[in-house]
């Protein structure tokens, strides 16, 4: 796993390519996410058109679990597709998986803030961040507009994510990562319902 600072905007090809591949979690050769990684392809002209379309489609059409009470806990990009729902985190890595099947560099990034209002308990929040060759890291959150205080876009160079960092404990993790925290992956594979979350939510840190 390879961590960049968010201003480091020179990629190497060897850089490049850990933002382009796919992994047991972000598996986009999967025959599902494949096909709708190249039906959104056919319907951007630029490869800027085709992220914020693939963050729009994600954004809007995989429902939140937290926010349609389901309970389902997908974990990697194709476990997403097929379910229609997922955590923050599962969204996260479906975006990645259709931005990188379409040749475009996608990273995660990752926020500490409170479950509600202004005191703990904290939770993790995972997000994302898409190379754009005229702006460099450019981070947005396709975790969905399905609350009413939360509005995330697409609007480069304007970050539009859907939470602030307002809260005593909460921060921006720094940098971004080319592939999921290990130590998320093992807390949501531990997670078997959003039930189970709720009475328990996520808060790992960052990898050493």
């Amino acid at each position: 796993m390879l961590k960049l600072d968010l201003n480091h905007t020179s990629l190497s090809t060897a850089e490049m390519a850990e933002f382009l591949c796919a992994s047991e979690v972000i598996d986009y050769t999967t025959p599902a996410v494949a096909a709708l990684a190249g039906s959104l392809a056919q319907q951007a002209a630029t490869p800027l058109a085709l992220a914020k379309l693939s963050f729009e489609w994600v954004r809007d059409q995989i429902a939140h679990c937290n926010d349609f009470a389901r309970e389902e806990v997908p974990v990697t990009a194709s476990e997403t597709l097929a379910l229609g729902t997922g955590f923050c985190f599962a969204k996260s890595h479906l975006l990645a998986a259709l931005l990188r099947a379409n040749g475009i560099a996608c990273g995660f990034v990752y926020q500490r803030l409170t479950v509600s209002g202004a005191n703990p308990p904290f939770c993790l929040h995972g997000l994302n961040a898409v190379y754009l060759p005229e702006l460099g890291w450019y981070r947005c959150d396709p975790r969905g507009n399905s609350k009413p205080t939360v509005n995330a876009q697409f609007a480069p160079p304007d970050e539009l994510l859907a939470y602030p960092v307002t809260n005593a404990g909460e921060c921006l993790y720094d940098g971004v990562f080319s592939q999921p925290w290990p130590a998320l992956m093992t807390a949501l594979r531990q997670c078997e319902t959003v039930s189970q979350w709720r009475a328990a939510p996520i808060d790992v840190l960052p990898p050493l």
